[in-house]
């Protein structure tokens, strides 16, 4: 483990980073052109530098949409919620190709991580409701009797099949969906001849290839709690995900305490293990979304050995103190500015 530069207090990688690009000579043949939305309970974002093609961008907001109506544990139509939702005595229920490969992986980072992230939370998740006017934290009782239906060992996947050791459990995929739908929306812009563009899921970062004028983007680093153009450093991505887990993005304060949405399943609490956020720089986003995640919740020195245990990924570790911690690989990739 090697420890980057110390920021200013509780500096870290915003998990809504900034994906601007900033700078870089050179005229542009074309301007970008970008569509938002509000999806997957978040703000996306896709901005095209190398055509201007408005087709392509709603084909690929589309596309989202589409897979939030597939993977929402919210939307009533979707595989997720009928999971959620089956009958009694059911052991298995065939799902498409896609939401079991998401589920599949899933579980791969539930096991990796010793059920510190676990896709069976939600029957603890969905008793926190972090976008209430007024959230509240739940009741002891509540949380107490909802413990031992979380497990990611009473699922398991068979083909396009799911299945189940018992009636109670539940899967929430919100930790590991973003990312996994990111590159879906990758592979739609390439076929579509798109060859720069940054796709931005509410945080979740992915970039195609580099800015038209032959450099990296560079995707900012947003001051945590402050404005979007609060930044305090970068890093230069080329085809590469950045994606960030941390106590800031879903909250809430009661009491002095603060409450954020990444759940030990153990307890059903948020964690407390003195992290603010890790940032995962991977190919994929969904293996960053998945590891942002299961390292956060392994904590420090765990979640090191995790990330570093792994080939073509790094990241960087944020501890309540404002210390950044680098994984093998990340300190040549992260500018820290002054």
């Amino acid at each position: 483990m090697r420890k980057g530069k110390k920021g200013a207090a509780a500096l870290l990688f915003a998990a809504a980073c900034l994906a601007a690009v900033l700078g870089g000579c050179g005229k542009r043949k074309t301007e970008p052109v970008s569509r938002s939305g509000f999806l997957l309970n978040t703000f996306v974002t896709v901005t095209l530098y190398d055509t201007e093609d408005e087709r392509i961008l709603d084909g690929c907001m589309d596309l989202c949409r589409d897979y939030e109506g597939m993977l929402s544990r919210t939307v009533e139509t979707s595989e997720v919620y009928r999971i959620n939702h089956r009958e009694p005595g059911t052991r298995e229920m065939e799902v498409s190709e896609e939401t079991a490969e998401v589920i599949e992986k899933g579980l791969y980072y539930s096991r990796i991580s010793d059920g510190a992230f676990d896709i069976t939370v939600e029957p603890l998740s969905s008793l926190w409701d972090f976008t209430a006017q007024d959230p509240q934290v739940p009741d002891e009782e509540s949380i107490r009797e909802n413990l031992p239906k979380v497990g990611y060992e009473k699922i398991s996947v068979s083909g396009n099949k799911i299945l189940f050791s018992d009636d109670e459990t539940c899967i929430d995929l919100g930790a590991i969906a973003k990312g996994y739908i990111a590159d879906r929306m990758k592979d739609y812009l390439e076929e579509q001849g798109v060859r720069s563009a940054i796709i931005n899921l509410g945080g979740n970062v992915l970039c195609i290839g580099k800015n038209t004028d032959g450099n990296p983007f560079r995707i900012g680093i947003q001051r945590p709690y402050g404005d979007y153009s609060e930044t305090v450093g970068l890093v230069e991505a080329e085809d590469l995900s950045v994606v960030s887990s941390g106590v800031y993005e879903r909250h809430f304060e009661k009491d002095g305490v603060n409450y954020h949405h990444i759940l030990d399943p153990k307890t059903g609490y948020p964690y407390e293990n003195g992290l603010t956020a890790v940032t995962i720089l991977s190919s994929r986003s969904v293996d960053g979304d998945g590891l942002s995640t299961a390292c956060f919740s392994l904590g420090l020195e765990k979640g090191m050995e995790l990330l570093d245990s792994i080939d073509g990924v790094c990241g960087v570790f944020i501890t309540d103190d404002g210390e950044l911690h680098c994984s093998q690989g990340m300190e040549e990739k992260l500018i820290i500015e002054e």
